[in-house]
């Protein structure tokens, strides 16, 4: 192969990624514990982008395609901070009307069965002696979602930031849909900071990478 063969291989390898990325498929690692046990720190989650495509691309109308459904685990850009993905539970709808009544989630007045949801802390934190931070994690008084907007909640319902704090999400705002988990790795037991913290993280990781591998959620697939 000449080099010039060579260097336009490689550009299109490059471009075809580029174009994986933006529109069809995309990796996402879950950061926190607020999606447990679904999903778990470490996981690294496959993330579908062509879904929920906007029609206004030129291939849009051509797109297999359907909507966010309720119970549908979504990735977001932040409403408080759109430079930062999120991953939670799509529970309602715009139209709908959401509240929580002791810790339980009702949409349009009615109980919703959610079998995925983790209560880890038994306390019931109800009244005006509620700190702010914590104000409408087990309370919370009915709400219409704008059309166009979801509820998003985490799994793990007493340690998530949701939409009990910033509120509903925009459409606008979904990236996509997560599908599976390609790989999962238990975080390292110390934190690295200072100098040399990236290549002392990357050195620990490849030494460590068999042991703290979860293999067992290999393709586990996102429910």
């Amino acid at each position: 192969m000449s080099l010039r063969e060579y260097v336009e291989a490689m550009l299109v390898a490059v471009l075809f990624a580029f174009f994986v990325k933006a529109f069809l498929f995309e990796a996402y690692q879950i950061p926190s514990g607020s999606m447990e046990q679904n999903l778990l720190v470490g996981d690294h989650v496959v993330v579908d982008k062509l879904a929920w495509a906007p029609r206004t691309l030129p291939w849009g109308p051509l797109l297999p395609r359907r909507e966010i459904r309720r119970g549908d685990v979504v990735v977001f850009r932040g409403p408080e901070e759109p430079l930062r993905d999120f991953i939670k539970r799509a529970v309602a709808f715009g139209g709908e009307t959401v509240e929580i009544r002791a810790k339980r989630l009702r949409v349009g007045g009615v109980p919703v069965d959610e079998p995925y949801v983790v209560h880890r802390d038994p306390a019931l934190l109800t009244g005006s002696s509620v700190p702010a931070s914590l104000r409408g994690r087990d309370e919370l008084g009915p709400q219409l979602l704008p059309d166009g907007t979801f509820f998003a909640l985490g799994d793990n319902r007493d340690e998530s930031r949701d939409s009990r704090v910033w509120g509903p999400v925009a459409r606008r705002l979904v990236r996509g849909r997560a599908l599976f988990v390609y790989w999962s790795v238990r975080p390292p037991p110390e934190t690295f900071a200072g100098r040399g913290a990236v290549v002392r993280r990357a050195l620990d990781g490849a030494i460590h990478f068999l042991s703290r591998t979860r293999w067992e959620r290999t393709l586990h697939v996102v429910r």
